[in-house]
């Protein structure tokens, strides 16, 4: 039977992903949006640089596709990089039509500025100062609270997939909803859906430092897992290379523009050390500067290098990276004449539920957009500003194969079963857990691994992952709760992923294989039922 209009679509996630996705599809059916804290907390609203935009004279689809390539060493899709190129001009209007502030240029392309960051070979960065996801965010979240037929949820958290498994019916797996928990009421409900889309980003918390929110604990990703979902490439984990060193911010990052404006990266005594390591220097892809930063400090002994743009004009720091200047002044340290500390941190996640390009995941019924997914977009590495458009791109084709696919039977769905188990009577557990894992993979999987590291990593996260499946089992859940149980699964998978590749590539640097080889392909985990890991064959056709 064909879902009506009283179908709703579910969405878990209120990033760029989740809201393009929402747009897109409600004219023509309800919408409900999940986001498991306040919506101005997903990780859109972090990102500073911008979004790629094949705009200008001087720039083409081909050059794009290049880039991307180069980044991604050697592991790009190219029909995903074609795909996603080609509709990137699309997808800026379609962002200035929602009524985005896209910083002004009335000589630039659409009457836009475009900016250059790290891999890329022409400007074509369409941003809003150095606060382009948080001017993107908050214009489209203005258009889906206008919206009647979206739903907007703040502070419900999806727990898993009702798949065919909870039916117990004797069919083909495929999705009929989620279970979400109320945070506020602390109660579970069923919630049936026409689809669900995943949307939920990436595993950033699973690192002791990070760039990004809260909120980036892999959900998507372990639901899609447990549900019995594909996932591929975990093992590139991207580290920003420029995070801002100090101890009252942890999580603030300087964004890659400012080396694309001429900053450059320097030792205590004032010496350059990038174009040591790269003939690109400072604009070198993120893997490279981030290793070269990693080495640098680790040879000298340093907590930190430092980011030096005092020699660019002060008018223009002001004006075109305004956030970053008031956030370092509130902090004693004027970008002007100042350098600024920085270091290293866990960014973004390259891998993750193997998707094509209309969201489609192997669980019909189940679809999944943005930092949770693996499209081959970004390979072994994600090119500068790429993450956005992805975003927008595939959002819109996930709305498009929706709404004229979705298929679902009546059925009702059965409720949550909370009988087993009570209320826990302490949370030492989780956080004692939640730090453990976090230092473990900062220590054993971070920007430089070896095999006894991640071997390492992978007994102490097996024992973890049985203190949290006990805790799990006997307790009503909570956020922290399922973020930890979320984390846990993702970091097994990173360190599996990390196990199988026998190369250095891209974001992944193995001392014991320092070699890249002269043929690879992605790394692709899938979870057969009746069995707890199986890995499959190199290639990740769907």
């Amino acid at each position: 039977m064909e879902s009506t209009r009283n179908d709703p679509v579910v969405i878990v996630g209120a990033g760029l992903a989740g809201l393009t996705v929402a747009l897109h599809l409600a004219a023509q059916r309800p919408v409900v949006v999940l986001a498991k804290r306040g919506v101005h907390e997903a990780a859109t609203a972090w990102a500073q640089g911008g979004i790629v935009g094949v705009l200008g004279h001087d720039d083409s689809i081909e050059s794009h596709v290049r880039d991307t390539q180069d980044a991604g060493a050697g592991l790009v899709d190219e029909a995903a990089a074609r795909f996603i190129a080609e509709r990137s001009a699309e997808a800026i209007e379609w962002l200035v039509a929602q009524g985005v502030p896209f910083s002004p240029d009335p000589q630039g392309p659409l009457g836009l500025h475009l900016t250059r960051e790290g891999g890329h070979a022409v400007r074509r960065i369409a941003h809003a100062a150095d606060a382009t996801g948080k001017a993107i965010h908050e214009a489209l979240l203005e258009q889906v609270r206008r919206h009647p037929s979206i739903e907007l949820r703040e502070r419900w958290m999806a727990v898993d997939l009702i798949t065919s498994r909870h039916l117990k019916r004797d069919e083909p797996p495929r999705c009929y909803g989620v279970y979400a928990l109320d945070i506020e009421r602390g109660r579970v409900d069923t919630l049936p859906a026409a689809a669900v889309v995943l949307a939920t980003g990436g595993v950033g918390k699973v690192y002791r430092y990070t760039s990004n929110p809260d909120t980036a604990t892999g959900d998507g990703i372990a639901m899609a897992w447990r549900a019995g979902c594909r996932v591929g490439n975990m093992e590139f984990i991207q580290f920003h290379p420029t995070c801002l060193y100090h101890p009252q911010e942890r999580s603030f990052l300087i964004t890659e523009a400012l080396r694309g404006e001429g900053a450059h990266l320097k030792l205590p005594d004032g010496t350059r050390f990038m174009p040591a390591h790269d003939a690109r220097a400072e604009l070198a892809p993120r893997d490279i500067v981030a290793r070269a930063i990693d080495f640098e400090m680790k040879k000298h002994g340093l907590d930190h290098v430092w980011l030096d743009a005092t020699h660019l004009d002060a008018g223009f720091l002001k004006e075109h990276f305004p956030t970053i200047y008031a956030r370092c002044l509130s902090l004693g340290i004027d970008i002007t004449r100042q350098p600024i500390p920085v270091v290293p941190a866990a960014h973004y996640t390259c891998g993750g539920i193997v998707t094509d390009l209309n969201g489609r995941t192997d669980l019909p019924g189940l679809y999944a957009v943005g930092e949770s997914t693996y499209t081959g977009l970004h390979g072994a590495n994600r090119l500068a500003s790429n993450s956005l458009l992805e975003c927008v791109v595939l959002g819109r084709t996930t709305a498009q194969h929706i709404q004229a696919h979705a298929r679902m039977e009546v059925a009702a769905l059965p409720p949550w079963d909370e009988s087993q188990v009570e209320d826990a009577d302490e949370q030492v557990v989780i956080a004692h857990n939640w730090d453990e894992l976090r230092l473990l993979m900062w220590n054993y999987v971070g920007i430089v691994r070896t095999t006894r590291r991640l071997e390492r990593a992978l007994h102490r996260i097996q024992l973890l992952r049985s203190e949290i499946d006990d805790y799990y089992s006997n307790f009503r859940v909570t956020r922290d709760l399922l973020e930890l149980r979320n984390l846990v699964e993702c970091a097994e998978l990173i360190v599996r992923s990390a196990l199988m590749r026998h190369e250095s590539r891209g974001l992944h640097f193995s001392r014991d294989f320092p070699r890249t080889l002269p043929v690879s392909f992605p790394t692709i985990l899938t979870r057969p039922a009746g069995r707890r890991w199986a890995d499959s064959p190199p290639g990740c056709g769907l």
